[in-house]
Parts: structure tokens; C-alpha cells; sequence
């Protein structure tokens, strides 16, 4: 009462939005801060980190040192827009990712405006009354006011493995240790067990988590598995590349004198006599060196895994984690729960059984419209005593709300709040004209145990009002004064009761009785209903130890309830995708195994000779035995979670690449244990969310296929990019090669070199980053985990496209000499050449497999854009004086680009042709791997 004082709220009504907005404005946002990222002067400083960088800075030193003011000037000017690019890249990676992290906050559900709402956990501000349920990890700092059963892992705050029992009732000393503190939750604790209602009374900093924020700040993120590669790739190519310029430095010396002339004439002589030849094979090797390495190659990876992510969120698909983009493309088992996931999770009760006989309901989804047959003859189900008695013990043994969301052809329609099935439960009883408020107030709960997926059933305990007994089919003695509902799995129930509930009363259960149950539950699970059973127990007296076995005994059956959860529509459509692109759909469900065939079968999951394998039999199987049964089953049916990490073991045990769901606590291990854990982002809890490498927004199979299918494109955008930019490269090295070794004079001026690194190596590989995906790349199969970037087909076709560029090139270059005799004019047209035909093949690196035109000219409005302004830049240099007096360019005539147009076109039709001929090729079975 204090607490609710001093914060100024309402243990009903909570605080009102406009309060909450005020109080945000004036304590912050709910989170830790954290370390600043860097400044700008310290990304600009990063970037001269670089090692060839640093070469390059050292060569611009050289210039000015031996009087070349002009190349110092060039140097020194592009590493200073490089660097700028460098950063802005940097920072739009990071932008994208802060957004991304931002979307993956969680969310809490609180009481503001009298109402139930969920929340941005950020948002919470002190005085908020929080609903803290199993499985949610406790969003802030609160003063608990309700307890039931509540049970709290503190062990991220304290070091206590052993939950906490929580009592909200109790009142404590101010200073008392803070793992003594009972009435209260902290921020980042984990709820085992029971549920709550916690008032907020400090958030972000100044939280018991905040006083150690220090500790557990954000740290640097860690390179993804595909980053590290790269990464490797990179330095390797560094590695190579200035091997070659060391050697092509050193071959270019001796092309111009003798190993004994050195000798015989001294180093300072030998330095002094071929000064400028030096000057210009050391800045021409330091030039080839920066310009073959792809250094931007990190900041392009980041962005494209940090924009497919974001085209993942609109698809409802939120990555948690980056190294799962990489995996998804790999995937070739998703293992799906079947209710929320496979189907509408629009659960509606459809039909129920009672001593009397089964009854039918009418009406769809969440309607409050419908009407209860017996057969063909409908009934008032307040007038049929068990009916009524049976909706409302359903009702009181349910923690779900619904929250109204607008109508549907004048009728009202509801959100629910809570699990799906005790939500249709309760818009049942809306059917019958019993509202949930109602029957809470006739039966006020006073504990419970919470459902539990070993036990299958949950229980509460009410007291037994004067109101409440006008519900109950008959009189009841006057000593009992509470009385305890219990919902779950019918055959479970069967095992702890011993009365049924008969049209003249209760009676003890005989075998023929549990027998008719058991059948009908049967009969409904064949129809793919799912099935809960409702049992009833008086109690004398409130039950001091609330214990399963103490409570959960000696039940007397109400009746059955079977609600049906249609499949989605979009569901088969995307079951069938998966299957083109060889990735196999699981079903993995609690419910029966008709159930589960039934929704197999109509959805085109099942296979013709697929097999269906329910709990009791892989409790039967060692590991070793589902591994070699495992890619026959389709179905998995009345399984717990634990059954799940079994179900992955055996799959990994088979190479597969598994992609696995889950909402609750317990499927926390084998999300944790598949290569892709998948979480709902609607029904799953906190635990399962954060440990989930990807969360669904909208809980929909549909949504995995779709997210499968983003991972593929994102892989492969890297593949073309990393194609694209070393194959250019490569070709950029051949050329100052072989024109060495034909003893020309040197094609390109080294800045020309940093100039078409600028030019096409960055705008146009981040376009290729950008692309929306090919055709048919969902009828592709799967890529190993293992497959490098670079593979043997790779690595022949950038020494294809490189020799072909060198070959053009240099025709380009000879032509020119021999025509004009001017090296300047010749190195011109060679510069201009080079630079459309990287921008040329840029277009074709579009796609591995499809030709330019298949894939559309113009359907990548960044690859317009990135080549528009690489044509700018490459046209400013050759037509203003003043640049070019520092590039030593000189204008070209029609007659030179007539010469340059089709030359700059061959590396471009060398690619196409290429494609063409490799799709008339038969695959081969597999690719060895190189790099």
C-alpha cells in the first residue's frame, strides 16, 4: 500500500498512458546504458589503422620527399575520401544493426488505463504494475503486490541456483540483504514457476542490474562464422597480392638493368641513375597492392547481413543473431510445432462431451457468436446443469483474457491475451452468455499450479462462494469451503480420477465409464481436435503445502472439451517450397496422433510413406535407433520438449542441418541445441526468445520458408560481390604483369590504380549486396555448412574473367601506343576501358546462373545508381583540366572510344558466355573446396 502510494498508481487501474509518456520523458528509457560507441576522429583513426593504408601514406611521403608534389597530393586526396567512404559505411552498419537490436527488445505486458497491454520493456517506468508470468524474465526493478506460486531464478543477480519463493504479502525491514528480498523482483531474473503482479519501482540504471552495469556492458560484437572467413580470405588475398607486387617491384628493376650491374655499379649510383624508374615501380607496386586487395570487403559484408536482416523483419522474420543469416541457407529439416506455427492458432472449441452425450458448438474464431447442438437440436447451455458446469470450471481453471478488437460483420471479436486454447475456451462460454469477469467473481482464486508439461494439467483452487454454488449441478455439504478445478491432457486425468460427474450426480468412476471417456476423447482426436478433459475436487479447508501430489488426486471428471485449430492457408503453398528446395517440414505437436495426421495429411506434410511417431515410442528408442528411423518420421506426436533435444540430437546425428521451434521454457534446450532455434514472438516466453537464434513475429511456418529463403539470398549477394571483386583484381594484377613482362611501359599510373579502387570497388560491390534474390533460388538444394566462399568453380571463373579483362586491356593499350605514340593518351584509354568494363561486369555478376537479362537490367535501382556515379567520377577526370594535370589523363576523341566502347564489353560477354555454357553442363556431384 505504501509502495502504491509513494508511486502514485492503482493496484487496478495502473497508471494512464499520458502519465506513463510524462514519466518516460522525465526518468528515460528501462535499459542499461552502454559503452559510447566510437566517435567519428575515432573511426577515421581506425581506418588508418589499415596496414596498406599505412603503405600508402608512406609512399606519399616518399613523393613529396623526391619532389613529387602532385602524386602526394593525388595519394593523400583519395585516402582521405576512401577513408570518409570507410567510415560512412562503418556507421550505416552499425545504424542498421542498433535498429535491428531495438526490434528484438523485449516486450512486457502491464496494466495502464484499467487495461492489459504490452509494452517495448524500455518503456516501463516506475509506478507501472507489471504482469510477470512463467517463463518471462522480470523487466524491471518491482515491488511485488500479487503471488501465486511465484518462484524466481536469481541466479544472474545473486549466484543462487535455487529459484526464490516469492511472497508479495510480506513486509520487510529497509535494510535487509538483497537475496532475502521477497516481496520483490528484479530486472533480468528469470520466472520458474507460478505468476505475479509487480509494481515498477526503479528501471534502467538505477536497478539493482544497473549498480553492476558495468560488468555486464554490451561488448564489442564478435565476427559471425561467414565474417571470420572473409576475413581469412582477405588477409590471405593481402598476403598474395603483395607478394606479387613485391615481385612485380623487383621484376620491373631487373627488366631495367642486370643483377651484376647493380653490383658493379653500387646501390647509391644504381638509385641515384634510375631515380625516377624506382620512384614509379615502388608507387606503382604500393598503388596495384590497394587497389587488389578488397579492404571495404568487412564493411560491405556487415551492411548486406544487416539490410537482409532488416527485409527479414518485414517478412516478420527478426535474427537475433548474425551468424544465423548464414545458417538459414543451409538449412534442410525445420522442425515445426504444429499449433500457432502449422496452423491459424485461433483455437476455437468446436465440440464437447458431457455424461450426457457429445454437443457441437457453432461459429469461428474469435466471434462471441454461436449457438450448442445435441445432434441437430440446439440447447441454452446455462439450462443444461453439466454443460454449464463443465464452461465454467474450463473458465475458472484459465489465465487468459480477451481484449475486444473491432467486429466482424457487426459482430464482436476478440484478441487474446494468454494461451490460444484458454482463450477459445473462454470465447466459448461467451457463446453461452457466461462472461469470464463473472465466473472469476462467483469463484475467487485463491492459488494454483501452474500446467506443467510432464504433468499436462494445470490446477486452481477457489473459494467456494454463495454465488459460485448456483453454477454447480447439485448441493454440496456445507463443510467444504474450497473447491479445485483441474484442466489437461484426458488421459492423464484419467490416471487421477475417481468420480464422474453423472446427470444425478457424481459417482465413483468404474473402468466401463473410464473406457467411454477415453473413447470419446478418441473419436474427437480422429476429427483433429485438439482435446482438454475438466475434473472438479472439494476441499474442506485451504490446502497449507500447495503440492501436485497432495491436490491432483481423487478428481471427480466434469467433462471433454475439443477445439480445432484450422491450418493456414499459406501453410501448404509454403510446405511445398521448402520441399523444391530440399528442405524437409517436421511436424513436432503435444496433441494425438489422428490430430496431428489429420493436419499432416490436409496440409501436404505427410508423405505417402512417412511415419508418425508419438512420446511413448521415443521413450522406447536409444539415440542411436531414431538416428536411423529419423529421416522416415514426418510427424512427431504427444511430445514433451524434452523429446524435442532427442529429435535434434538424431537429425545432427544425420548431417541435418535443423531448424527447430518453440515457445515455452523446457524448449529451451533444444533451441539452444539446433543450428536454428526458432522462437514465437506472439506465444513463445521470454526464455525461449532470447535463446532462439531467429524470432517469428507472427508465429508462422510460412514465415521460416520465407526467412530460409532470405539466408540463401544473403549468401549468395556475398558470393557475387566477393566474385565480382577479386576477379577484377586479379585481372587489374595480370595487366601491370604481363605488360612488364612484354616489355611496355607501364599501363596505369599508380593513381589510376587508387582511382579505380575507388571507382569500382565500393558502390558497385555494395549494390550487388543489395539484390532482391534470383529466380529459382528456392529449387536450389541446400549448401553445405562446410562450402567455402571461393570453390573450385569460383576460383575458374575469376581466372576466366581476368584473363579476358588483361587480354582486352592491354590490346586497348598496344593499339593506342602504336596509333598516337603517346604513353599519356595510351594510359588514358586503358584507365577508361578498365573502369567501364569493371562497371560492365558488375551488371553480369548479378547472378552466378542467370543471364543479365533474365535477372533485368533495371531491377537493382542501386547498381543504377552505384554505376551512375562511378561514370561521374570517371568522366571528371578525363575532362577537367585540373584533374587532369593530377591524374596525367588526357581528353579522348570518338575515334579512342570507338576503341574503348566494345573492348570495355569483352569481360562482360566472357561472363554470360560462361553461364551459358555451364548451365549445358551436367553438374557435378560435388565441388571441391579450395579456400
Amino acid at each position: 500500500k505504501e509502495s502504491l502510494e509513494l508511486l502514485e498508481s492503482h493496484i487496478e487501474k495502473g497508471l494512464s498512458s499520458e502519465e506513463a509518456t510524462r514519466r518516460l520523458k522525465e526518468v528515460g528509457f528501462n535499459e542499461l546504458k552502454e559503452k559510447p560507441g566510437p566517435s567519428f576522429f575515432q573511426r577515421v583513426k581506425q581506418q588508418f589503422d589499415n596496414f596498406l593504408v599505412r603503405i600508402l601514406l608512406a609512399a606519399a611521403l616518399v613523393s613529396i620527399f623526391l619532389g613529387e608534389w602532385v602524386d602526394a597530393g593525388a595519394i593523400i586526396g583519395i585516402v582521405l575520401l576512401n577513408t570518409l567512404i570507410g567510415v560512412f559505411q562503418e556507421v550505416k552498419a552499425d545504424r542498421a544493426l542498433q535498429m535491428l537490436k531495438k526490434m528484438g527488445a523485449p516486450v512486457a505486458r502491464v496494466i495502464r488505463d484499467s487495461q492489459e497491454k504490452l509494452v517495448p520493456g524500455r518503456e516501463l517506468v516506475p509506478g507501472d504494475l507489471v504482469v510477470l508470468e512463467t517463463g518471462n524474465h522480470v523487466p524491471a526493478d518491482v515491488r511485488l503486490v500479487e503471488s501465486i506460486n511465484l518462484k524466481i531464478d536469481e541466479s544472474a543477480l545473486t549466484g543462487e541456483s535455487v529459484p526464490v519463493a516469492k511472497e508479495a504479502n510480506i513486509v520487510l525491514d529497509r535494510e535487509i540483504p538483497l537475496g532475502d528480498r521477497l516481496n520483490s523482483a528484479f530486472m533480468g531474473t528469470l520466472v520458474t514457476y507460478g505468476r505475479g503482479l509487480g509494481l515498477v519501482v526503479a528501471t534502467g540504471n538505477h536497478t539493482q542490474m544497473g549498480l553492476i552495469a558495468e560488468m555486464i556492458q554490451s561488448t564489442q560484437e564478435e565476427l559471425t562464422p561467414l565474417q571470420r572467413k572473409l576475413d581469412g580470405l582477405g588477409k590471405w588475398l593481402g598476403k598474395f597480392t603483395l607478394g606479387i607486387c613485391v615481385f612485380i617491384f623487383i621484376f620491373g628493376l631487373l627488366r631495367e638493368t642486370s643483377v651484376a650491374q647493380l653490383f658493379q655499379t653500387g646501390l647509391v649510383e644504381y638509385v641515384k641513375d634510375y631515380r625516377e624508374e624506382i620512384v614509379l615501380l615502388f608507387m606503382t607496386a604500393v598503388s596495384l597492392a590497394i587497389a587488389a586487395v578488397p579492404e571495404g570487403l568487412p564493411a560491405v559484408v556487415t551492411i548486406c547481413l544487416a539490410t537482409g536482416m532488416q527485409r527479414m523483419v518485414k517478412k516478420n522474420a527478426l535474427i537475433r543473431k548474425l551468424p544465423a543469416v548464414e545458417t538459414l541457407g543451409c538449412t534442410t529439416v525445420i522442425c515445426s510445432d504444429k499449433t500457432g506455427t502449422l496452423t491459424q492458432n485461433q483455437m476455437t472449441v468446436v465440440a464437447g462431451w458431457v455424461d450426457k452425450g457429445q454437443f457441437s458448438v457453432t461459429g469461428r474464431g474469435y466471434l462471441s457468436e454461436g449457438e450448442f447442438l445435441f445432434g441437430e437440436k440446439r440447447f441454452e447451455a446455462t439450462k443444461e446443469p453439466l454443460v454449464r458446469f463443465l464452461l465454467t470450471a474450463a473458465v475458472a481453471c484459465s489465465d487468459a483474457r480477451l481484449e475486444p478488437s473491432g467486429e466482424d460483420s457487426g459482430k464482436k471479436t476478440y484478441r487474446v491475451l494468454g494461451d490460444p486454447t484458454e482463450g477459445a475456451i473462454i470465447v466459448c462460454a461467451l457463446k453461452a452468455r457466461m462472461a469470464q469477469e463473472e465466473i472469476n467473481q462467483h469463484w475467487p482464486r485463491v492459488a494454483e499450479i501452474p500446467f506443467d508439461s510432464k504433468r499436462k494439467r494445470m490446477s486452481t483452487v477457489h473459494l467456494i462462494t454463495e454465488e459460485g454454488k448456483s453454477d454447480l449441478p447439485w448441493e454440496i455439504q456445507a463443510e467444504s469451503k474450497y473447491l479445485v478445478y483441474v484442466k489437461g491432457a484426458p488421459e492423464e486425468l484419467m490416471k487421477v480420477c475417481s468420480g464422474f460427474c453423472g446427470e444425478t450426480g457424481w459417482q465413483p468412476i468404474t473402468p466401463e465409464k473410464k473406457r467411454d471417456i477415453l473413447t470419446a476423447n478418441q473419436a474427437m482426436a480422429s476429427q483433429a481436435l485438439r482435446v482438454l478433459g475438466v475434473c472438479f475436487r472439494l476441499w474442506a479447508g485451504k490446502p497449507k503445502e500447495l503440492g501436485e501430489s497432495e491436490v491432483e488426486k481423487d478428481l471427480v471428471f466434469i467433462g471433454l472439451l475439443g477445439m480445432i485449430d484450422p491450418a493456414r492457408q499459406e501453410v501448404s503453398q509454403a510446405i511445398e517450397e521448402a520441399k523444391q528446395a530440399g528442405v524437409r517440414t517436421v511436424m513436432i505437436t503435444g496433441d494425438y496422433q489422428e490430430t496431428a495426421k489429420a493436419i499432416a495429411e490436409q496440409i501436404g506434410l505427410k508423405r505417402p510413406e512417412g511415419l508418425i511417431l508419438d512420446g511413448r515410442k521415443l521413450d522406447s528408442l536409444s539415440l542411436g535407433s531414431l538416428a536411423q528411423l529419423v529421416d522416415k518420421v514426418d510427424v512427431f506426436a504427444r511430445v514433451s520438449p524434452q523429446h524435442k533435444t532427442m529429435i535434434v540430437e538424431a537429425l545432427r546425428e544425420k548431417k541435418e542441418v535443423v531448424a527447430m521451434t518453440g515457445d515455452g521454457v523446457n524448449d529451451a534446450p533444444a533451441l539452444k541445441m539446433a543450428d536454428i532455434g526458432v522462437a514465437m514472438g506472439i506465444a513463445g516466453t521470454d526464455v525461449a526468445k532470447e535463446t532462439a537464434d531467429l524470432i517469428l513475429t507472427d508465429d508462422n511456418y510460412a514465415t521460416i520458408v520465407a526467412a530460409v529463403e532470405e539466408g540463401r539470398i544473403i549468401y549468395s549477394n556475398i558470393r557475387k560481390f566477393v566474385f565480382y571483386l577479386v576477379s577484377c583484381n586479379v585481372g587489374e594484377i595480370l595487366i601491370i604483369f604481363a605488360a612488364m613482362v612484354l616489355g611496355w611501359p607501364l599501363p596505369l599510373k599508380p593513381v589510376h590504380l587508387l582511382w579505380l579502387n575507388l571507382v569500382t570497388d565500393g558502390a558497385p560491390a555494395l549494390a550487388l549486396g543489395m539484390e532482391k534474390g534470383e529466380p529459382g533460388i528456392m529449387k536450389q538444394k541446400p549448401r553445405s555448412p562446410s562450402e567455402p566462399v571461393i570453390n573450385r568453380e569460383m576460383i575458374k571463373g575469376v581466372l576466366i574473367q581476368a584473363a579476358v579483362m588483361a587480354l582486352a586491356m592491354l590490346t586497348v593499350f598496344s593499339w593506342s601506343l602504336k596509333t598516337y605514340g603517346e604513353i599519356a593518351r595510351a594510359q588514358t584509354t586503358l584507365f577508361a576501358t578498365l573502369i567501364l568494363s569493371e562497371l560492365w561486369r558488375a551488371y553480369t555478376a548479378r547472378s552466378e546462373r542467370w543471364s543479365v537479362f533474365r535477372m533485368g537490367l533495371w531491377t537493382n535501382r542501386w547498381m543504377q545508381y552505384s554505376v551512375g556515379s562511378s561514370l561521374v567520377m570517371l568522366l571528371v577526370v578525363l575532362e577537367i583540366p585540373f584533374l587532369q594535370r593530377i591524374f596525367g589523363t588526357v581528353p579522348l576523341s570518338w575515334k579512342e572510344w570507338q576503341m574503348i566502347l566494345p573492348f570495355s564489353f569483352f569481360s562482360a560477354i566472357t561472363a554470360e558466355l560462361t553461364k551459358m555454357f555451364s548451365s549445358l553442363k551436367p553438374k557435378e556431384k560435388s565441388q571441391t573446396t579450395l579456400v
